[in-house]
Formats: structure tokens, sequence, C-alpha cells
């Protein structure tokens, strides 16, 4: 179960990625694309070309850590454009369970930047 607890940003890289990349290919993708992220508190999501499966790495303190799902069925949708992108919660939360809404509003506090 991947927990999002304690989680400062999520960063979706919508690029096509090579689902074979393990660690140090997709830490690689993220110091080329998030310039000094990748050791921070901080989520990065890739997905492959047919949109079927997604990796997400994080640093867990001592070490990084891996979490990966492909679907049977399907394809995820993922939200915005452009090759980078920033998510909350809810967004990846939505993204993962296949959930496409057609608007993010929060009931209160700030608005997204």
């Amino acid at each position: 179960m991947l927990s999002l607890a304690g989680i400062q940003r999520i960063y979706l890289y919508r690029g096509p990625t090579d689902m074979r990349k393990s660690f140090e290919g997709l830490s690689g993708v993220v110091e080329a694309h998030f310039p000094d992220q990748l050791l921070t508190v901080s989520v990065f999501v890739f997905c492959n070309r047919l949109r079927n499966r997604i990796k997400v790495l994080y640093w867990d303190g001592d070490g990084f850590a891996l979490w990966y799902k492909r679907l049977e069925s399907g394809r995820f949708r993922l939200p915005g454009t452009g090759e980078t992108m920033a998510l909350q919660r809810r967004e990846l939360t939505a993204l993962l369970e296949g959930v496409t809404p057609l608007k993010y509003e929060r009931r209160f506090g700030q608005n997204r930047q």
C-alpha cells in the first residue's frame, strides 16, 4: 500500500517512460526534469506509453522505494498538459483509482496555484 502521509510534493512526469527502468533509471529522469528534488520528501509518478502501467518513486529517508501498478484492462487518464506537473494528493489518489473528475475544487483554504 502506498502511503502519502508526510509527502510534501507529488510530481507527475507525463512523458512515456520505459517501465523496465528501476531505481537508477527513474532517478535519472527525475534529475533531468525535476532538478534538486530527488532526495526531498517528494513522490515522482511515471507512466508508460500505453498508459496501463504506473511507477511511483520516492525517497523514504534511508533509501529509494518503488511502487508499481499494472492495469488488467483500461488506461490511466493523466491530468493536465505539458511534460511535467505537480499533483495534489487527491489527484494522485484519483489517478490510481481510475477516477476522472472534470474539475478539482477546494471547499476551503487557498486555491490551487
